[in-house]
């Protein structure tokens, strides 16, 4: 019932379509319900009667029937266009709110879920709902109407033969009923296995690089030959069940033929029906038929639109473990004083990442953090813009506690470089105007010249015109990290967090990116993870931990003077 309800919510927005297409469906059902009652005033009384009065009574009786079917061809068209515009429209509503679900849940999401079987859930997924939701209120409608009214009317031609083929219709509606629940479990298998094939294109496809570099090719074959296969196993199943559904109930329809045949003509034998009424029977059998036919069809895309809109729902009803304070307030005239108190975090509550964490960065300082890999230093930033939530202790900006502000401010006032850059398959120019989509041509070339990356752009035949590729694929690691700076450039942040950004780039592009890197972080706060030491020997303030927290903090002269952790990183890497 609450999967019912909420599809039911979105029919609110087309409700005067809705409730036109309904008319129309009565319109087509009472006229193909009035076909068979006039054919049997025709035969019963028109026809045998004087020529004279067929002449005078019979392009009567044809104009009605000709307006009847302009009628009904005009409502078909309504109901077979502008209600199939309406089950679009639905569909793209879904489609949207699902990826707006998508834009609020938080990373510990995208940490456990693939993206290819998110990607299935917004297109796959959704295919069959724009024809479940036009045809399901409407087939079953009409059907109601065509079923109720035709064996009234069967009722009233010979109630005994009626009560037989009702009987035998009961049957199959409980037969129906109990293979339903068979198919859908092989449409949200269905579902299942379409996205395991789904997320292991996309993450072939996403590392064809790798997979050809190392000759995998093969091996990925085999990968996707067997989610392939589970599908088409899946895919057997279901067909499996269709067709011992399909085949039952068109097993009961016609024995529904059979019992009229046979009963019926017990009933003429005993005198109890004419061979008219018979006839006039017969035709109302088919009205009575064709649309539990289609209720039969009906069932098989109900299952289909069903199962996708339950997963539709798995992710609606997921709740995002970041979210904003009801009474939060904007964070505004950051200077970028940044505070960790007591800070413990954990990732499903599992082991501690960061336990008790003390730390002070005045606004203004460039603050560097290293240490081992997986020791926490990533995770202490993302806490920083709220990627996550702390387990226990509060971070605050400026003596606002960040739990406490909105997130668009929040994270308006923080700018961040990683190492992984990601760029969309778009133009420089619009990778760079990601910034702020408000900024002018002069702004945007402004910040690619802070960058040092304005030159490489300038090289280009299309300038600021080229395409990046997907994740920036046709530029250089140093080029695509400097449009990342640019970005931020032009975000104009009073933070500044950068994630090993220069740690993957050759000592040329290094040199480069950095010094566009410390141009980006005079005026602010910034907080440096570094692999390279030689990186941060200018920072205010060096915090070096490992897996069991902080163990040294001062300059790169005092540290190097108390000997520790750091040093012995520092000669590691300076063989010194």
């Amino acid at each position: 019932m609450k999967t019912l309800k909420r599809l039911a919510s979105y029919y609110k927005p087309y409700l005067d379509i809705f409730i036109f297409d309904m008319i129309c469906a009565i319109a087509i059902s009472v006229i193909d319900l009035s076909y068979p009652l006039i054919l049997n005033y025709c035969t019963r009384h028109l026809f045998i009667g004087e020529k004279s009065l067929i002449i005078k009574l019979l392009p009567i009786v044809l104009v009605i029937l000709l307006i009847m079917y302009i009628i009904r061809a005009l409502c078909r068209y309504y109901v077979s266009a502008q209600g199939h515009i309406m089950g679009a429209m639905m569909e793209r509503d879904m489609r949207a709110d699902l990826f707006d679900q998508y834009q609020r849940l938080s990373f510990s999401y995208y940490d456990t879920h693939n993206t290819g079987v998110m990607m299935s859930r917004v297109i796959s997924d959704l295919f069959d709902i724009s024809e479940f939701a036009h045809h399901g209120p409407e087939n079953l409608f009409i059907s109601f109407i065509k079923i109720v009214g035709s064996f009234f009317i069967l009722s009233m031609i010979h109630l005994p033969l009626a009560l037989i083929l009702l009987l035998v219709t009961i049957v199959m509606a409980v037969f129906s009923f109990s293979q339903n629940k068979r198919m859908r479990r092989t449409f949200d298998d269905n579902r299942r296995r379409i996205g395991d094939v789904n997320a292991t294109v996309l993450d072939s496809l996403s590392g064809i690089r790798i997979v050809q570099s190392f000759t995998n090719e093969d091996y990925e074959k085999e990968k996707f030959k067997h989610s392939n296969d589970a599908f088409l196993d899946s895919k057997r199943d279901n067909y499996h069940a269709m067709g011992f559904f399909q085949a039952g109930n068109g097993f009961f329809l016609g024995l529904l033929y059979i019992t009229l045949i046979g009963a019926g003509g017990y009933f003429v034998i005993n005198n109890t029906i004419d061979p008219i009424s018979l006839a006039t029977f017969a035709l109302y059998i088919n009205i009575f038929v064709a649309p539990i036919e289609v209720l039969v069809e009906f069932t098989e895309m109900l299952q289909k639109g069903l199962s996708g809109f339950r997963r539709f729902e798995e992710i609606i009803d997921e709740q995002p473990d970041v979210v904003e304070s009801p009474d939060a307030k904007p964070l505004t005239d950051v200077k970028g004083h940044i505070c960790f108190n007591q800070v413990t975090f954990t990732y499903d509550h599992a082991s501690k990442v960061l336990d008790q964490v003390d730390i002070d960065i005045p606004a203004g300082d460039k603050i560097a953090v290293v240490g081992p890999s997986g020791s926490g230093k990533t995770t202490l930033c993302s806490l920083i813009p709220r990627f996550y939530d702390v387990t226990q202790g509060a971070i605050t900006i400026d003596g606002h506690d960040v739990r406490d502000v909105t997130l668009k401010s929040l994270r308006q006032t923080i700018g961040l470089v990683s190492q992984d850059v990601y760029l969309f398959n778009a133009s420089i120019y619009d990778n760079i105007a990601y910034g702020n989509l408000d900024a002018t041509d002069e702004e945007i070339i402004e910040a690619a010249k802070k960058a040092y990356i304005h030159d490489d752009i300038m090289s280009f035949p299309d300038g600021y015109q080229t395409l990046c590729g997907e994740r920036g694929t046709r530029l250089s690691g140093g080029q695509k990290q400097r449009i990342a700076i640019a970005r931020v450039f032009l975000k104009n942040p009073s933070i500044l967090i950068l994630d090993e950004a220069t740690s993957a780039l050759d000592n040329e592009s290094e040199r480069i990116v950095q010094k566009g890197l410390e141009d980006l972080s005079v005026g602010r706060t910034c907080v440096m993870i570094a692999h390279r030491l030689s990186t941060i020997k200018n920072a205010d303030h060096i915090i070096v931990i490992d897996n069991e927290g902080i163990k040294q903090q001062g300059t790169h002269d005092e540290l190097m003077a108390k000997g520790g952790l750091y040093k012995d990183y520092y000669n590691l890497q300076f063989r010194q």
